[in-house]
């Protein structure tokens, strides 16, 4: 429901082995505005895209944004968060960069949805002080 009725989603490019965020894009391109996270000088920005042509292989061979149109206000924003495992306590392993727990303790109020297959789907795992909570986690 939180993501139906944001105005903006953030929502990472999904690869083979992740739950597939394409078709969440393409459903959602034409009802609310769409950013996709880019790499920059080791922090994580979003750029709007209008269409999934605004794409193309870049940081660790994941599909990155090509606009220039780098969003700035995140108001009304629902991010979708990949992760390698996620716990029913709300906590996620990613891929050891941090960029996702960087960008949240800037952007504190943004609604943060974990997306994962239910078998990825821990009681629990280990965390640490800099490790920032979901809000929630959607399994197939």
């Amino acid at each position: 429901k939180k993501i139906n009725n944001a105005k903006l989603l953030l929502i990472y490019v999904s690869t083979k082995y992740e739950v597939d965020t394409i078709k969440i894009i393409k459903y959602y391109l034409d009802k609310k505005l769409i950013a996709v996270p880019k790499i920059e000088d080791g922090m994580m920005n979003f750029y709007y895209i209008n269409s999934l042509n605004d794409l193309k292989l870049g940081y660790f061979n994941i599909l990155e944004p090509i606009t220039n149109k780098k969003v700035t206000n995140f108001n009304d924003a629902v991010s979708i968060t990949p992760g390698i495992c996620f716990s029913y306590d709300l906590n996620r392993i990613g891929y050891g960069k941090g960029y996702y727990d960087k960008f949240y303790a800037k952007h504190m109020d943004i609604y943060k949805v974990g997306l994962c297959y239910k078998e990825l789907l821990l009681d629990s795992i280990p965390y640490d002080e800099f490790d920032i909570k979901l809000d929630e986690i959607i399994t197939n």
